[in-house]
């Protein structure tokens, strides 16, 4: 008879792995009962407000507080767009109407009860100028984005209407500078299109911000007021007032043809003397019938000639000078030396005072460089400097400026009234020697005139038209 049993080794074996799989069992079960949702180490919004809990009274607290916070959600939208129309007397007019209504029905005040249906419909009708979208899209320009200090700037609004019915009047406001321009503009027909001019305030020096354009809806009373954003801010660069210049007044040593120096050179256009030839002058430069005459090589010495490179140096300083005038004709000084060199192709800096930080332990001895890439660049940068008092003054830019430019052939320090004679020939003694060194002093109250000292020419003027006068002098001596 066949035994229907397995052999003792397979039974030991499966006895073995159905302990194994009770023990892992077991295992499982105590670590699941330790940590019944699993939720340790996680910190969520649910684990602060209920913790491990799982239960129905768990679930229910979780769904009364998600469906408060979706609550709290709507309603800060909603009060957000309500606050964004509602002006502050609209406020004020929503609160008095239940508290009129209140008292008057509570006191039985007639009066307050009337106050207070008149307030309601007031804001009702209110309410009714905010209903609908205008039809109509509406955009900025700026014609001219640069103009002179005191020349007309407009703006323009570029009002459409591209449906094919016809669109009602709308308020534009349009913000410029410290401004506001208003403009109410008519109703437009269909496809039609209407261009709208304002006045740009151009009567100082500056960047003025012009836009961003906005439509606005309100009611007469002022209680709503609905706002749209259409174009983005624009800027007008009001430059200083500058005059022309001759070319010969702003380069005092010629290009090519310059002046010459003292110092001499084996090639140049400059011709200084012969001299004997020494091992390492180039053959070219040997003088021939000299040499035949003399019976030694003889070769041709130059005197050395430079290009022409301009500094202009401009003080920020409010002590060197003494009235806001006289920075302005400083500026514009700058403005016309600077704009003269660069349509001759000159080389050129112009470099202003840098301004120390308040809470800097030292001066700030530095210098910063404006733009001459072209002439309106540097009338871009000039039109937005502006005195302090803790920039430096005229004789530490001299020093920083005589340090930092090389190859410097003529030196221009523009500053006001408040830079003594003293100063002046101490901050001409900060270039190199061979620097032509002109100092132009901005002084309405002074008679101008040129007068020399030691290295340095003194230019005094009163407004800008003496600086043509001053420097066609200076290039005739």
């Amino acid at each position: 008879m066949a035994r229907t049993g397995g052999s003792p080794a397979s039974s030991r074996t499966q006895s073995s792995s159905t302990r194994q799989s009770t023990r892992t069992h077991d295992s499982q079960s105590r670590f699941d009962s330790q940590f019944t949702t699993g939720s340790r180490g996680l910190t969520n919004a649910r684990t602060r407000i209920v913790g491990d809990r799982t239960g129905f009274l768990a679930d229910v607290v979780i769904a009364a507080v998600r469906v408060t916070a979706g609550l709290r959600s709507i309603l800060a939208r909603v009060l957000g767009r309500v606050a964004a129309v509602v002006t502050p007397l609209g406020w004020f007019i929503i609160v008095a109407i239940p508290l009129t209504l209140g008292a008057g029905y509570g006191f039985g005040i007639l009066e307050l009860v009337v106050i207070g249906w008149a307030l309601l419909a007031l804001l009702a009708v209110a309410v009714i100028y905010l209903v609908g979208r205008s039809s109509m899209s509406v955009g900025l320009d700026v014609p001219r984005s640069r103009v002179v200090v005191g020349e007309r700037a407009i703006g323009q609004i570029l009002v459409s209407n591209s449906t094919r019915r016809r669109a009602f009047g709308i308020t534009v406001e349009v913000p410029v500078g410290a401004g506001l321009a208003e403009l109410a503009l008519p109703g437009l027909p269909a496809r039609g299109e209407q261009v709208r001019e304002f006045e740009i305030p151009s009567t100082r020096r500056g960047i003025v911000p012009v836009g961003p354009v906005r439509t606005v809806r309100a009611d007469p009373i002022g209680l709503v007021r609905r706002e749209v954003v259409w174009a983005d801010v624009a800027e007008l660069y009001v430059h200083p007032r500058t005059i022309g210049i001759p070319s010969m007044s702003t380069g005092l040593i010629r290009d090519l043809e310059g002046n010459p120096t003292r110092d001499l050179a084996t090639n140049d256009v400059s011709f200084h003397a012969l001299r004997e030839y020494v091992p390492g002058d180039e053959r070219r430069y040997i003088h021939w019938k000299s040499s035949a005459r003399t019976g030694t090589l003889m070769v041709r010495q130059f005197e050395e000639t430079r290009r022409s490179h301009l500094v202009i140096a401009l003080s920020l300083a409010s002590s060197d000078y003494g009235s806001e005038d006289e920075f302005e004709l400083a500026v514009s000084v700058a403005g016309s030396l600077g704009t003269r060199a660069i349509r001759d192709a000159r080389t050129l800096t112009v470099v202003t005072s840098e301004v120390t930080p308040q809470f800097a332990k030292r001066k700030l001895y530095a210098v910063r460089s404006l733009s001459t890439l072209s002439r309106s660049r540097l009338l871009d940068d000039l039109a937005v400097v502006e005195t302090s008092e803790s920039a430096l003054a005229m004789t530490d830019v001299a020093r920083v400026t005589g340090e930092q430019s090389a190859g410097v052939s003529v030196a221009f320090l523009v500053c006001g009234s408040g830079v003594t004679a003293q100063e002046l020939r101490a901050a001409s003694t900060k270039f190199p020697i061979g620097v032509e060194v002109v100092a132009v002093v901005c002084d309405p109250e002074t008679q101008p005139g040129l007068r020399r000292v030691a290295g340095l020419s003194v230019l005094t003027i009163g407004f800008l038209e003496d600086l043509q006068k001053a420097l066609s002098r200076t290039v005739s001596v």
